[in-house]
């Protein structure tokens, strides 16, 4: 399939170049030109404008925020350098709101919008191995299923809504950030009385809580070691606040959310930027006045 790919970032360029080595003909593009080197070398068609990438039968992206995504489809005009029928997939985290909106702008233009944020990080991405949520216009996610089963473990559908991908990645992302939470504060606990995080988080890794997502996250936990960021802070504090916008248009009370954001904001006020979000660990240790 012709397909392009916008937004290389660390999953972004692992994404598009599982969709090269699966044969499709793939055009790149990204706001800093040197992130499709790579992707050059391994047969993806490199293009300077963004209008050029969006030629195709379908249109993948994935930027890093609303303002972003609204930057580069919405007020840049690139809908309107797509042909009707092409279908934009778009793997961003974004605002139930934006979802919305961008599915009737796509919708008046005889386009196809399939939201498909995804469960994974970067390694999990090279690997193909992502968890992929789609929700669309059936016709539109069947259309562009091959394009993201190259990328998945598996492709999960939730409905003709776009939002409702959104919604449950939002969701799935707060619950990633209570369990983060739960082993920084317990460690916290664990080390006050003398016991080793590493020590703590094997075995509840091993017993109660042996599910990847302690797991992952154990480890950088136990050897605080937060870089390279697997899932950038700056990133966590944004979803976190998405889920606390769309609980709030439903009227749904998340009282840890407002926990959770504060936890983050701490770690930014303290000059944790480019670091992964389980830095939340050391908002915890800093609170119990634990020493290095």
């Amino acid at each position: 399939m012709k397909v392009g790919f916008i937004g290389l970032g660390a999953m972004g360029s692992a994404m598009a170049s599982n969709l090269v080595a699966a044969g499709h003909a793939v055009t790149v593009w990204n706001r800093s030109p040197a992130a499709a080197e790579p992707l050059a070398s391994l047969g993806a068609k490199v293009v300077r404008t963004a209008d050029r990438a969006v030629q195709g039968e379908a249109v993948l992206s994935m930027l890093a925020n609303d303002a972003a995504v609204r930057e580069v489809f919405l007020d840049g005009g690139l809908l309107d350098a797509m042909d009707p029928g092409t279908v934009h997939v778009n793997h961003a985290t974004i605002s139930l709101a934006l979802a919305k909106e961008l599915a009737e702008a796509h919708a008046r233009r005889g386009l196809g919008y399939v939201a498909a944020p995804v469960f994974g990080r970067p390694d999990v991405a090279a690997a193909g191995r992502l968890n992929i949520l789609a929700a669309g216009v059936p016709a539109s996610v069947e259309k562009v299923r091959p394009l993201l089963q190259a990328m998945a473990a598996k492709v999960w559908p939730l409905g003709e809504a776009p939002e409702r991908a959104n919604v449950v990645k939002l969701a799935g992302n707060f619950m990633l950030a209570a369990a983060i939470e739960s082993m920084a504060e317990a460690s916290a606990l664990a080390r006050a009385h003398g016991v080793a995080a590493a020590d703590f988080l094997e075995v509840m890794t091993a017993t109660l809580f042996a599910a990847p997502a302690y797991q992952g996250y154990a480890k950088p936990i136990a050897e605080r070691r937060y870089k390279p960021a697997g899932f950038a802070l700056p990133l966590g504090y944004k979803d976190i606040g998405l889920a606390q916008a769309a609980a709030e248009a439903a009227r749904v009370p998340m009282p840890f959310a407002g926990v959770l954001r504060d936890g983050l904001l701490e770690a930014l006020a303290a000059g944790d930027e480019d670091v992964d979000w389980s830095v939340l660990a050391e908002v915890a240790a800093r609170r119990a006045h634990l020493g290095d």
